[in-house]
């Protein structure tokens, strides 16, 4: 390898190392959704723009624990049993698709549970500047929460859509119908850009370089 090929690879190498050192470049930070920190409800109402950093389209939420569904038999509805963390869930209204938009983020994992009909197939999208990159569709029911890991990276928008199922006796006899799922503990990644102040900048890569340049004669000095 000649002097000037190595002493290339060196610089290089020494300032990569500095970006690491110093946690240049972007990082992300786990956010969990519970939908408990938003204001109470009597009945359901709108998840506001702005929660969580998202802007929210047709997804509503309510408290859980207070939904009518217990039947004969002691069971419960799926907003009932969706609930994961405290009182509150999400879901999509009259059943039909919700989506979720921001910056570029990650989306890891969510609860989902069907409100009505077991069986409920829900398909979640993951888009980036209108193209769709991910697509997983997965199968709940009413009776106890679903996790599902989706680990899509890198998004900027989420679609749900749900449809199919068919309704329990359970719940047929207590009313209420439809393929509305609920949502819980919706875990995502933000993505923050990290970087030195601009006056440390360059002295960091002065430094890098001064290091790569020092190697750089020790190894002239043996090779003479």
């Amino acid at each position: 390898m000649s002097i000037s090929t190595f002493a290339k690879k060196l610089s290089t190498a020494a300032i990569a190392t500095t970006v690491i050192v110093f946690g240049i470049g972007a990082v992300a930070q786990a956010t969990v959704l519970t939908f408990d920190d938003i204001a109470s409800t009597p009945n359901f109402a709108p998840i506001p723009n702005g929660y969580g950093g998202f802007n929210w389209n047709n997804f509503y939420y309510l408290n859980g624990s207070g939904t009518r569904g217990v039947s004969l038999t002691g069971y419960k509805n799926g907003y009932n049993n969706g609930r994961v963390s405290g009182d509150y869930i999400s879901f999509n209204g009259y059943g039909d698709p919700a989506l979720l938009s921001d910056g570029i983020f990650d989306f890891n994992s969510v609860y989902l549970t069907a409100a009505w009909n077991n069986g409920l197939s829900v398909t979640v999208e993951g888009f980036k500047s209108g193209a769709t990159l991910y697509s997983k569709t997965v199968v709940v029911d009413t009776t106890q929460p679903t996790l599902v890991n989706f680990d899509y990276f890198g998004i900027d928008e989420l679609r749900f859509m749900s449809f199919g199922g068919v309704e329990p006796d359970y719940l047929i006899e207590r009313g209420g119908s439809g393929t509305q799922f609920a949502l819980d503990n919706f875990t995502f990644n933000e993505k923050v850009t990290s970087v030195p102040e601009p006056t440390l900048l360059p002295a960091i890569l002065s430094i890098a370089t001064v290091s790569a340049g020092s190697v750089l004669r020790r190894k002239q000095l043996k090779q003479s």
